[in-house]
């Protein structure tokens, strides 16, 4: 799904409930909780990446 950066883990980890939002800005960023330590993460990412991600099952709040 979709991979982010834990501040906690330090480390790269896969997101457990994904939510795909758009910026003030246009952009795009996914939020969601660490798969190992339940940390609330965020990961920005292009529109082709967020429209990959909102097919693979991720919720989507724009």
């Amino acid at each position: 799904m979709v991979q982010g950066y834990c501040v906690k883990c330090k480390a790269k980890c896969q997101m457990k409930n994904p939510e795909i939002k758009q910026t003030s800005r246009g952009g795009y960023m996914a939020q969601g909780n660490c798969s190992s330590c339940g940390t609330r993460m965020s990961a920005m990412m292009s529109k082709d990446n967020a429209e990959k991600a909102i097919k693979e099952g991720a919720k989507k709040s724009f």
